[in-house]
């Protein structure tokens, strides 16, 4: 299984040098990127940016109710990590061994 990115220009370079070769830059519309990605039979991850993702949103809601890969996993950009954002990582843990690791605020 091949992974891929949907990301900003400077993510992607990041990326590049981490191995990832499978890099889309979306110019305007994302959705159609995804889509064709999504779709993929050898993709089994997809990282994709969460200003992208927040655009996103819905199509990302719906596949992950419909399908379990590929596993789309929302990174940070280099504005940082939104607070808001669920981690989709956490949470695939957590229904497949059934052990919460997300980090808990005291």
């Amino acid at each position: 299984m091949r992974l891929a990115a949907i990301c900003d220009r400077d993510t992607a370079m990041g990326l590049r040098l981490a191995g990832i070769q499978e890099l889309f830059i979306p110019k305007t519309n994302p959705h159609n990127i995804f889509n064709e990605i999504s779709q993929r039979n050898d993709i089994g991850i997809i990282f994709i940016t969460e200003s992208i993702a927040q655009g996103l949103s819905k199509d990302l809601k719906d596949f992950r109710l419909m399908h379990d890969i590929p596993i789309i996993v929302e990174i940070p950009d280099k504005k940082g990590r939104r607070g808001d954002q669920v981690d989709f990582v956490s949470h695939l843990v957590k229904k497949a061994v059934g052990i919460d690791i997300s980090k808990k605020e005291k």
